[in-house]
Parts: C-alpha cells; structure tokens; sequence
C-alpha cells in the first residue's frame, strides 16, 4: 500500500519559495522607498475626503448643530449612527489579534497588524461624533468627565452613555498598548536598517532599547499574552455596552435583549469586510500578494459568511419577536420599517447584510478578488444603514402620533460623515507609509522550513 499521503497536511499558507530575507525586504519596502503614484492617488483622494468634513464641523461649530437635520423627536441621527459604525469597525481588529491569537489560528499573522491599526483609527474617528453631537464640546465636554469638584451637578452614573466612555476609552488604551507592543521588533529592524541619522534616532526611540536577546523575546510574548487576554473580553463588552445605549430604554424597537449578542455579532462582520476593503488595494499596491495571500483573505470570507449568518437570524428574530409579543407598539414599528417611510434603507440593509453575503457559500466566489472586494463594500453600506434604521425608524414615530416627524439629512450631515472616511482612510494611508503594515517576526513563523530542516518520519 503505498504511504505517500499518509503524512500530508494542508497546503502552506505562504508559498515554500518565500524566504525569511524575502519577507523582511517585501515587509519593509514600503517604509524605506518614495510612495507610488496610486498611494498619492489614494492619499489626495482620502485629504478631499476629509476637507470636506472639516468644513463642514467648521460651519456646524459655528452655527450649532441646528444646521443637521435633527428634529423633534429624532435627536440623534448620523452622528451616533457614524459613532455606532465606527466603534463596531474596530472590533475587527481585536478580534484578529486577541482571540485568534490565544487560539493559535496562524493564518491571522498576515493580517493583525493592519487590523489593529484599523481599531486605533477607527475608534479615534467615532469619539469624534460624541464631541460634535455635544454642539460646542470647549463647554460641554467639561460636565462629560466624572472626576471630584465642587460643583453640584455630577453625571449620571447609571446611564449607559457614561457607560461608553469608560468603555471605549479602556477598548482605546489596551488596543493602543497591544499594537504598539507588537511594533517593537519590527522598529527595531527599521532602525538597523536606517540610513539617516534623524530616522535612526526617531526609531531608536521607538524601538525602547530593542536588541533581540531571549530575555527580551520572553518577557515580549509575555507582555503580548497579557495584552491578548485584556483586549478578548473588551471585544464583547465594548459593543454591549454601546447597545446598551438603545436596549436599557422603553422605546420601540430599542427595548430588546437580543441587541448585546446582534451588535456584537454585527460589528465583528463589518470590521472583518472593512479589513477586506484595506488588505485587497494594500497587498496589490506594495506587492504583498506572496505573504498576503487568497488562502488568508478566504479564511476571512468565511467568518463574515459566519458571522453574516448571525446578524442575519438576528435581523428574523426580531420581527419574529415583534409579531409573537402581541405588543402593539412594537408590531408598529417593524411593520413600518418595513413599508414605511424609510423602507428603501431598511431592505438595502438586507439585501447588504442578509443576501449578499450569500455569495461566500461558494469556494468559486470567496476566492475571487473582485467578488470579495464587492461584498466587502455592500457589507459595510449594509451595516452603516443598520445603525440608521435602528435609530431613526424608532424615533421618528414613537408612543405619541403628535410628536411624529422625519428626518431629512442636510448637506452637513453628509459632509461630516465623508469627512469621517477620510480621517479614517488618511490616517490609514500614513500607517501604511511609515510603519510596517505585517509583523516580520509572526510571517517568519509561519513559513515552510527548507527540505531539509524538516522531520521525516519513516
């Protein structure tokens, strides 16, 4: 009987023709050349982006928030809908670097490091909304912070939006602690590497005294574990408690326990398809197609179609519930969201989050860069128009038809929100500029060993 499969495993994730010199050159390439015509497309594009935006929070600071299209009784509409966006887009990362990390999934090495910078950019982009919703954050930010004074008017501290800030702010501080604590080594080889004397002390600096010794390799894994097991509870409880914003209230369509599993399941789905829509124009513009590869973005694919799946029984289950509660206000404003006033976005996000997605059933499909690269987009529009619905539908027609409005967003709403993609997409395209967007030592970990290095059984 012949024994030739007998010992055969799955293919490589990265080729057996990548060496560890290859990966160190492709890795740092980016950082050490003048960026390419397509970056400085990409990088203009996102600055008009984000010119747009400043203005439009220039004129909104001077004019108050009265130039949104707020209404009575729909207090909060793009702002926190960009706010609950932005906070779900950087789940993503944590959940690639934490969890997969403690469960040892090795195909995450390729894409950690831009996932984790996506979570620092994209929660500093959503803590802007909170300030801007606030109308002139120079006086009011001051009542938001719960530190000892004299003054007689404290915050609240049973309100869920209290909640957010200790929340976020903690999910902020670790993720920034572990994405910098993985850097280390990879600075350090820029350093070696670096020919001018300015950026060879700037690294130097960065790099804290990095020489790669086993004393400092364990107490690196070390300080990497403990950073992994802080952030993997933050992954459930920061997006909990932003649903806890909505689920602790008597609202219709609000009060609802199954918002802290939905949001959280949502916003790891929407990460994931916004890590896709990074990696796919970022491995083709530095040439990383050899250590990013089909094999990784697929694995991807795969837990959006998982996680796809849960939003989408989600999404069933509360209409379901809806119907079977036998409560009136509730029936309403599912029926209405359905055939209402807003009924064009709420079946845009079924078909983004609920039928697109679909597609992913098939291997033809989840390895095809065009297809991916499509979904990845509808399931960001989806999940953007998701926060929407939630928020607007249930507030525009509440308990009392007297107080009933709709809201009509005004030419600063839009100009903020585009502002956002282009703080986001700015402050990405400097990462990927100056910093290495793949950990050199977790690639190198994971490449095939020469012939013969490799233990033979026989």
């Amino acid at each position: 009987m012949s024994t030739t499969n007998v010992y055969q495993t799955e293919a490589p994730l990265i080729q057996e023709t990548v060496t560890m010199n290859k990966v160190t050159e492709t890795i740092l390439a980016p950082t050490e050349r003048l960026p390419s015509n397509g970056w400085w497309a990409m990088f203009l594009t996102a600055n008009g982006l984000l010119l747009i935006g400043v203005l439009s929070v220039a004129i909104q600071m001077w004019r108050g928030v009265g130039v949104w299209g707020l209404n009575h009784p729909i207090g909060w509409a793009f702002d926190i809908t960009n706010f609950v966006f932005w906070i779900g887009i950087g789940h993503a990362g944590t959940l690639i670097s934490a969890i997969l990390f403690l469960l040892r999934q090795k195909w995450r090495t390729s894409i950690n490091r831009s996932a984790e910078a996506m979570t620092i950019f994209a929660v500093m982009t959503a803590l802007v909304f909170p300030l801007l919703h606030t109308g002139r954050p120079w006086l009011a930010a001051f009542w938001l912070l719960p530190y000892p004074s004299e003054r007689l008017l404290w915050v609240n501290f049973r309100s869920p939006l209290l909640w957010d800030v200790f929340a976020v702010t903690t999910y902020f501080t670790i993720s920034l602690c572990f994405w910098f604590t993985g850097l280390i080594p990879d600075i350090a080889a820029m350093r070696d590497r670096a020919k001018g004397k300015i950026r060879k002390k700037i690294l130097g600096f960065l790099s804290l005294g990095w020489s790669g010794t086993m004393t400092q390799w364990m107490h690196f894994e070390k300080a990497y574990l403990l950073f992994a097991g802080l952030a993997t509870p933050l992954v459930l409880s920061v997006h909990t408690i932003v649903s806890f914003d909505f689920a602790t209230s008597i609202m219709p369509g609000w009060h609802t326990t199954i918002f802290p599993p939905y949001f959280v399941a949502g916003a790891i789905f929407g990460g994931f398809a916004m890590v896709m829509v990074l990696l796919v124009p970022m491995r083709k513009l530095f040439g990383l197609e050899e250590v990013i590869t089909i094999k990784h973005l697929e694995y991807m694919n795969k837990i959006m179609l998982a996680t796809g799946m849960m939003v989408t029984y989600a999404y069933a289950s509360e209409f379901f519930m809806a119907w079977y509660s036998e409560n009136q206000y509730e029936r309403f404003i599912f029926s209405n969201r359905l055939t209402g006033h807003y009924w064009w976005s709420v079946w845009l996000m079924i078909l983004c989050n609920a039928v697109i997605p679909q597609l992913f059933w098939f291997k033809k499909f989840r390895t095809s860069i065009p297809v991916m690269y499509f979904v990845a987009i509808a399931i960001n529009v989806g999940m953007w128009f998701e926060r929407f619905n939630i928020i607007v539908t249930s507030l525009s027609q509440d308990f009392l038809p007297a107080n009933w409005d709709f809201y009509s967003p005004t030419k600063y709403d839009f100009g903020i929100t585009i502002g956002s993609f282009g703080l986001f997409f700015t402050l990405f395209l400097l990462f990927v500029r100056v910093l290495p967007t793949l950990s050199l030592a977790e690639v190198k970990s994971i490449l095939v060993k020469p012939a013969g290095e490799k233990h033979r059984k026989g």
